[in-house]
């Protein structure tokens, strides 16, 4: 079958157990995780491809896909279903060789080399499904054409004492990458890789081959992909991002990066109709605030119920929050119920979840600890998991099973 040649593809890296997610990935892929009141976490890349005008993408899926798959479907509601090109699902398949599980993100590539080359494409994007950004890769693409490289890096500054959790580039003046190094007990420089590639695609073929037989290689980008090609004298240049960027591995990062959905100084917006972020959504009635409710500084989706007192949290759609119930600085993902007299605080509770009377979730940081992140922090209960009335789950709590 002929296909289309596409001047660039994009493979989206949405295999990850996110395990620092816990109770949250217990049935769903990290990229498939809830944000911001009515999104996944995987909208973002989706929508950044299709607003950067690539619309061939790969998801590659592995661990606890079938939320993730259903939500993607055809790629509909991001202008992916097409013809020529689109969104496929990219699960581990066995071949004659044996192989299957993916053994590391270049082996998942490698693996899927076949998807890419029916496509005959100069460039392939390498995305991860896992972080909350607009970014336009057309001008990523551009600045990987001008400078002729083999491989484009988005970078950007983090705190020096950060440094040491990324892949910390070093680059010269002309933005070429001399050295590169993996989590750098002490970093020489603070450019950290977003995990966002852009490769001259025959370039990347040859390494990702090379890197295959070598049967002592971790077949990871970090690892071995982007030192392999440094060492073989490839030009790898560091491309700056200076805008919104978040890595939402960690429950903290997740309940901060929704909670930035409600700081009007936080440079991401949601509602900027020049770059949407597109979603599946599902199709409910507006939301409906009761005659005693109070709603402060909050995103409430439709479908919503809000009888009691909501303060600068982030409701998805379907939570139906009960007559003296009290919800403030959480995120209460799809179709939840909080019983009369329930206080949550500090938590996130993930979908299809009942809160009983006068339970009381989490618990905000006092005066005296606010500074102090290691003596509190956010609650979490799992996604299907009810609670029984009256019971106590204390800050930094992790509730996976109904109690």
């Amino acid at each position: 079958m002929n296909h289309v040649k596409k001047e660039i593809v994009a493979m989206l890296l949405a295999g990850g157990q996110g395990s620092r997610l816990y109770a949250l990935t217990q049935d769903m892929a990290k990229p498939a995780v809830p944000y911001g009141g009515k999104y996944r976490i995987i909208d973002f890349p989706l929508s950044n491809c299709i607003n950067s005008g690539i619309d061939t993408v790969g998801v590659l899926t592995q661990y606890q896909p079938l939320v993730l798959s259903e939500y993607i479907g055809n790629g509909q509601p991001w202008g992916l279903n097409r013809t020529h090109g689109g969104v496929h699902v990219l699960p581990p398949y066995e071949t004659a060789a044996g192989k299957s599980w993916y053994a590391g993100t270049a082996n998942a590539i490698y693996q899927n080399m076949g998807f890419v080359d029916r496509y005959n494409p100069e460039y392939v994007a390498i995305l991860s499904g896992d972080h909350i950004y607009k970014m336009d890769y057309n001008e990523m693409l551009d600045f990987h054409k001008k400078t002729g490289a083999d491989a484009t890096i988005a970078v950007r500054e983090v705190p020096w004492e950060e440094a040491s959790r990324f892949g910390i580039m070093t680059a010269d003046e002309n933005h070429v990458i001399t050295e590169f190094a993996e989590k750098p007990k002490e970093p020489k420089s603070n450019l950290a890789s977003m995990g966002v590639y852009i490769f001259t695609w025959k370039v990347l073929k040859q390494h990702l081959i090379t890197n295959e037989k070598d049967e002592t290689a971790t077949k990871d980008f970090g690892k071995n992909i982007i030192p392999d090609m440094l060492a073989d004298g490839c030009k790898m240049v560091a491309f700056p991002f200076n805008h919104y960027w978040k890595d939402v591995g960690t429950i903290d990062s997740l309940w901060e990066a929704n909670m930035d959905c409600l700081d009007p100084n936080v440079p991401l917006s949601l509602y900027d109709n020049n770059w949407k972020i597109y979603s599946r959504n599902p199709v409910m009635p507006p939301h409906y605030a009761g005659p005693n409710s109070k709603i402060e500084n909050s995103m409430v989706a439709e479908g919503c119920n809000i009888y009691g007192t909501v303060d600068f949290s982030v409701l998805f759609s379907g939570v139906t929050v009960e007559e003296g119930a009290v919800v403030r600085d959480s995120i209460i993902m799809p179709n939840t119920t909080i019983k009369k007299g329930a206080v949550i605080e500090f938590a996130i509770v993930g979908e299809d979840c009942t809160v009983g009377e006068e339970a009381h979730i989490g618990e905000r940081p006092s005066p005296d600890n606010i500074e102090n992140r290691d003596a509190w922090g956010v609650a979490v209960v799992g996604h299907k998991v009810n609670i029984s009335d009256k019971t106590v789950v204390k800050a930094k709590g992790m509730i996976s099973e109904s109690m």
